[in-house]
């Protein structure tokens, strides 16, 4: 873990397990507990050609928002069938960012067909198919609420051991709620960052974990995020220095410039260049320093991306 001071530059290298020294009993710890489903799909047409699913969302009445490969083959109302159960799923729709598909029969358990015949969604730059400890090693200890197509990273380095002494030292946890998507990886292309189209994601602050932040923040206490995502969830709420509960879609793009209103620190992996992830990270600890921390972390050959190290902001 690298540990990045935004006060004094300072940069420090030590194991995750320091982690928790780096909290004090009046702080909170903000963790996302989405859980990454199985949303990769393996289907053939009736000529038998393979198709592959990437289900991004569920829409209503058995439909989801899907990417398909090979896109340009397939026809809209042409069927797709798996080799597992009776289910079979028929493109309505058909689009760049996102085509429509609808699974028949209508009342089918879609949530089965994806535990037995689905893969867990890696990432693109992974180039290999998901393996059986992709299923454990892809998912936080605490996720808890099922839709996301993409795991929030930062969270994979907690394990049940680590939260508990957090916990006894008497640090306060909240959970909140952001369904990451395939669109996290989406690279920002424009020249200008303000003209780019921030994906959306579904997201939701309950009022309780609201309250739990908002009593740290009164006290003086530091909130620190674990991860873009959760810190998005709470930007997204924030009025002024409080937070204000609350459920829906959020494409908040944060780009250095903006002001933080309730994160105080922030714990994240190391980003994909021209990413938005590398933007929101930038705009939090300045874009010089960033740099500076990334390019000592490449130096002493630090891991990148999903599976790699972490960084503590501070």
């Amino acid at each position: 873990m690298l540990v990045l001071s935004r006060e004094t530059g300072k940069i420090e290298h030590t194991d995750f397990r320091a982690f928790t020294g780096y909290l004090r009993e009046t702080d909170a710890l903000v963790l996302n507990n989405t859980k990454v489903f199985n949303a990769r799909l393996i289907g053939r047409r009736a000529t038998g050609g393979k198709v592959e699913l990437f289900l991004l969302e569920p829409l209503q009445g058995g439909r989801y928002k899907a990417l398909i490969r090979p896109s340009k083959k397939i026809k809209e109302g042409e069927n797709i069938y798996f080799e597992k159960g009776e289910v079979e799923a028929r493109l309505v729709t058909k689009r760049a960012g996102g085509s429509e598909i609808e699974f028949s029969p209508l009342q089918a358990d879609i949530g089965k067909l994806l535990e037995e015949a689905g893969s867990v969604p890696l990432p693109p730059y992974i180039k290999r198919g998901a393996e059986p400890l992709d299923s454990e090693r892809y998912q936080t200890v605490y996720a808890k609420v099922r839709g996301a197509t993409a795991a929030p990273t930062a969270g994979l380095h907690f394990t049940d051991e680590i939260l508990k002494n957090i916990a006894s030292k008497g640090v306060k946890s909240a959970h909140v709620t952001l369904h990451v998507s395939y669109g996290t990886f989406a690279p920002v292309k424009t020249e200008d960052v303000t003209e780019h189209k921030m994906h959306s994601e579904s997201f939701d602050l309950t009022e309780d974990a609201a309250g739990v932040i908002n009593s740290v923040k009164d006290n003086g206490g530091k909130v620190i995020a674990v991860g873009t995502t959760s810190c998005r969830v709470l930007e997204t709420c924030a009025e002024v220095h409080r937070l204000r509960p609350g459920r829906g879609k959020t494409d908040l793009f944060i780009y250095p410039g903006y002001e933080f209103k309730i994160v105080d620190a922030l714990l994240t992996n190391f980003h994909l260049p021209k990413s938005t992830l590398m933007m929101l990270v930038s705009a939090f600890s300045g874009q010089d320093l960033i740099l500076k921390a990334y390019e000592e972390a490449i130096a002493r050959k630090y891991r990148f991306y999903s599976y790699g190290d972490c960084m503590l902001i501070i």
